[in-house]
């Protein structure tokens, strides 16, 4: 039986996940450009100025749907848990733009190599990209994975920061910089989404694998 939330519930739904395959497309360009030496900024800033707009979208219909409706236990949590995921989500398009801007601060970087970044880039992209589809599917297995992840690029981050602080090229080594600090708050912000889709299916953040194998097998 249909109740009066689920048109409500529905549309949040589907925002969110076009929020998320916007994320998705809006930081793989903006890593792709910087590394290949293209200009993205304008696509990327539009982009990242939709989801924003989603973002806008999102909060103002979750207070719609406070106003008319009680929500039971588990519509609140997908609810409350939507405004913190779609938050997240419009800084994946910040991140974004901001990576693009740092070819535009240093100028031409040509000369910079970049096979550091290519482990911790597609790392990145596959974080995202899980986060994205463990919404969809409200997947709490892929929260442990989405962890680890995130681990290792923060052990990358912290790895290569040392080195590029001795490096002789201070232009590249402070391009490179402010690129891994962006990916690395992505990789942080991943995590705190998948906490927040934790609660929405467990009631717990960042539950043990024991509760969620025991979720994974009561669900079939």
């Amino acid at each position: 039986m249909t109740r009066l939330i689920d048109p409500s519930l529905e549309k949040l739904s589907l925002t969110m996940n076009e929020m998320g395959e916007m994320a998705i497309k809006c930081v793989s360009l903006a890593i792709d450009s910087y590394i290949e030496g293209k200009n993205t900024n304008d696509e990327v800033y539009e982009l990242s100025n939709s989801i924003r707009n989603k973002y806008f979208e999102v909060e103002d219909l979750i207070f719609d749907m406070l106003l008319k409706f009680q929500p039971v236990a588990d519509d609140f949590r997908m609810i409350r848990s939507s405004t913190e995921i779609s938050y997240a989500f419009s800084r994946f398009g910040r991140y974004a733009y901001d990576i693009t801007q740092v070819r535009d601060l240093f100028g031409d970087i040509s000369e910079c190599t970049n096979e550091s970044l290519v482990e911790i880039t597609k790392k990145v992209k596959h974080v995202i990209k899980e986060v994205v589809l463990s919404f969809a599917e409200l997947d709490v297995r892929k929260a442990v994975k989405i962890q680890e992840d995130e681990a290792f690029i923060d052990k990358i981050y912290k790895e290569r920061l040392p080195k590029l602080i001795q490096s002789n090229n201070t232009k590249c080594a402070l391009a490179e910089s402010l690129l891994l600090r962006y990916l690395e708050r992505i990789g942080d912000h991943a995590v705190f989404m998948s906490d927040a889709i934790n609660y929405i299916v467990t009631g717990k953040h960042r539950p043990s694998e024991k509760r969620i194998v025991e979720h994974t097998k009561s669900s079939f």
